[in-house]
């Protein structure tokens, strides 16, 4: 836990000093100024705010036990079994399956699941899934993630407006250096959220893999969610390819530069490692728990959900 705050604190500090040098480089001592009263300003939206605003993004409707009982009776017995408090339920419409976690700690935590996702698993790969977020809020790994998303895409947006929009003189004095920053920005960003995602990952497997109690389960789910987030185009994700790092799989179709550095592990490694930890569990006894099998998840009134089950 500690860890963890102390990596969200040397984000904090490297992509911020990366706004004060844009701002220096365009503005002198006055855009020095200018870059730090913003980065303050983001830093403090990020912690406060970035949650809602990531959420937003993505249009994800919260959900309750009167509206989806059986999602929130599983993540219920889950948040039970890993000593978490409940975190709010979200689901997003979009085709393609996939989720994530956000929220600044565990008190705050949510988890967002897309239909796709709830039409293609079955409930206990969906328990699986739901205990890999879990393990993510547990870690206050989604502290570090939202930090991550936001200034990383906020980095971006800037420097392109900063660089296409500012002035001509601006434009001729540091057409060179916009030019060389519009490209290493979005590099750098990327490197800091693919070595910070990739060793999360792991470790919200093998969390994740205890909570659920299968695994396997999880393994399964993660192939299916692989195989169909290559070839169903999530829209809203290619818009903000900076919040690529806060899914279970990479949503994005690597299409353009989007997806030039994966800030996520290869999926193979993922799946030998829950194998290894999947022969631990039963070199110990440990019995999977049964949520449900081939169940499906369903709401209690599909004809007022939109998605799989209208």
């Amino acid at each position: 836990m500690s860890m963890n705050r102390f990596k969200t604190w040397i984000l904090l500090g490297l992509l911020s000093g990366i706004f004060l040098s844009i701002g220096l480089a365009f503005g002198g001592l006055a855009g020095l100024l200018l870059a730090f009263v913003v980065t303050l300003g983001i830093n403090l939206f990020s912690y406060w705010n970035a949650d809602r605003h990531i959420l937003g993004l993505y249009g994800a409707v919260e959900i309750n036990e009167t509206s989806f009982p059986s999602l929130y009776a599983l993540t219920r017995r889950l948040t039970n079994e890993a000593g978490l408090p409940m975190p709010r339920l979200y689901q997003i419409e979009d085709p393609q399956p996939n989720a994530f976690a956000t929220g600044r700690n565990p008190q705050r935590g949510a988890v967002a699941v897309t239909t796709g996702l709830l039409q293609l698993l079955d409930r206990d790969e969906v328990a699986a899934v739901i205990s890999h977020e879990l393990a993510h809020i547990e870690n206050r790994d989604t502290l570090l993630m939202m930090v991550t998303a936001v200034l990383a895409g906020a980095l971006s947006s800037i420097l392109h407006f900063s660089f296409w929009f500012g002035s001509r003189r601006t434009r001729s004095e540091y057409g060179g250096l916009g030019l060389l920053l519009s490209f290493l920005v979005p590099v750098i960003a990327g490197i800091v959220q693919m070595a910070i995602s990739r060793t999360r990952e792991y470790a919200a497997d093998r969390r994740g893999a205890q909570i659920c109690g299968s695994p396997l389960s999880l393994a399964s789910a993660l192939r299916k969610i692989s195989v169909n987030a290559e070839r169903i185009l999530n829209g809203r994700a290619e818009k903000n390819p900076a919040t690529a790092h806060l899914f279970i799989i990479n949503p994005l179709s690597g299409e353009g530069l989007n997806n030039i550095f994966s800030t996520h592990p290869p999926l193979s490694s993922r799946i030998d490692a829950l194998e290894v930890i999947a022969n631990e569990f039963r070199c110990a006894g440990h019995v999977p728990v049964d949520f449900g099998g081939s169940l499906p998840i369903l709401p209690k009134d599909p004809g007022h959900h939109h998605g799989p089950w209208g």
